[in-house]
């Protein structure tokens, strides 16, 4: 019984020491950096991420405008503005209904299916948000400099998915195979972007 604990954390270090962090830079065909795509590597396990699992509604906006969630999470919906709001989708992965609810109320939402969900406000047409609902541990979004750090990712050869719902790509996704060395890497992905539109119904 001793020998199978030790093998069993013998081979749980050797999985740790074979994770390293993948920086990803996305940037448009000019160069420029792209804000609010979602970056992730395909991988097992439980996802549990550090960020507020929340949108809410604030000076006549959704923020933030682009959320990563795992399978299972509750988002909640925290109305700020002095005017109500009717938070909506009618997205495949999650269709629901907030019906008008005023300033300092909440309601949540639990998604449990993994993809993509459109966000609109049934009263106020220029509010738009997207959640996107993943399987993997190994997921973030690009901040204002248009970089994303995945930790923990394990080395070798990984399935890179970087997606917007703005990009031309089909489905707005572009999916590449690299790999990844132990001492962590650094990727740049061109993700060139379509005009944004208010109601995104791809979705």
């Amino acid at each position: 019984m001793r020998v199978a604990f030790a093998a069993l954390a013998f081979l749980a270090l050797a999985v740790q020491a074979h994770a390293a962090d993948l920086t990803v830079a996305v940037k448009t065909p000019r160069g420029q950096p792209v804000t609010d795509a979602v970056v992730m590597v395909d991988g097992q396990g439980t996802a549990r991420f550090d960020w507020p699992l929340v949108i809410e509604q604030k000076d006549m906006q959704f923020r933030p405008f682009m959320l990563v969630v795992p399978v299972g999470a509750a988002v909640a919906f925290p109305n700020h503005d002095t005017v109500r709001h009717h938070v909506y989708s009618f997205s495949g992965a999650k269709k629901f209904e907030l019906k008008l609810y005023g300033k300092d109320e909440t309601r949540s939402v639990t998604f449990d299916k993994s993809g993509i969900v459109a966000v609109g406000c049934n009263i106020h047409d220029s509010m738009v948000a997207f959640i996107r609902v993943v399987t993997t541990p190994f997921a973030d979004k690009t901040g204002a400099n248009g970089e994303a750090r995945l930790r923990g990712v394990p080395a070798g050869q990984i399935t890179l998915r970087v997606w917007h719902p703005y990009g031309k790509a089909a489905g707005g996704e572009v999916v590449r195979t690299v790999t990844l060395p132990a001492t962590g890497g650094r990727q740049e992905v061109q993700l060139d972007l379509r005009t944004p539109v208010s109601h995104n119904h791809a979705y």
